[in-house]
Order: structure tokens, then sequence, then C-alpha cells
């Protein structure tokens, strides 16, 4: 099944702690239904020293699953994401909201 959130969307988010920040998506999961937003739902954790890396406290990007999440339209604000086949047989996502194109 085609994904409704994919790598590199603007999304926003709908419910918990981080209500209403905005964001992109860097990695999406989907056999979790998760996504990591880039500045969103961050945590700490402890991280132990590597040679590649330096030992401390860490904040990073937890998943985030993705009914919690909207993709946010040209006009800036959530809109659900819907499918349409084109005339040469292409499929493509639009914006539920406005019916524009998002990608293609």
């Amino acid at each position: 099944m085609a994904a409704k959130i994919r790598k590199g969307d603007k999304v926003i988010v709908l419910n918990g702690r981080d209500k209403g920040r905005t964001g992109e998506v860097f990695e999406v999961r989907p056999a979790d239904n998760k996504a990591l937003v880039r500045g969103v739902n961050l945590v700490k954790r402890h991280q132990k020293q590597t040679q590649a890396q330096e030992g401390g406290i860490v904040s990073k990007e937890a998943p985030i699953h993705l009914s919690n999440i909207a993709y946010v339209g040209k006009d800036g604000k959530p809109t659900r994401v819907g499918f349409k086949i084109q005339a040469d047989g292409k499929k493509v996502r639009i914006a539920k909201s406005s019916g524009a194109e998002i990608d293609g």
C-alpha cells in the first residue's frame, strides 16, 4: 500500500506534548506505523563514549505514530492525504482539503 506520509514531507503534530509543532520527516518506519520528525518528540538518552562518538546525555528524536501527525498543505494547515490515478496511469498523492497534487 502506498504511504501517505513520506520522507521529506513537512508535517504537524496533532496530539501529545508536541501538539502544534511542525517539522520534516527524515525517516519512516512502515512496519511500526511510526515516523521520525526533525525537532519533534525529543528525548534525552545517556550515551556511552565510543571511539567515534563522545559520551554524555544527548537529545534525539523518538518515533511518533503516523496517526498523530498530518501533512501540512500549501496553506500551512494540516490536511489529509488521498490518492488519484492520472490519465497516464500514474498514481499521485493529493491534499484532500485543496485537491492539489503533493508530488508528481
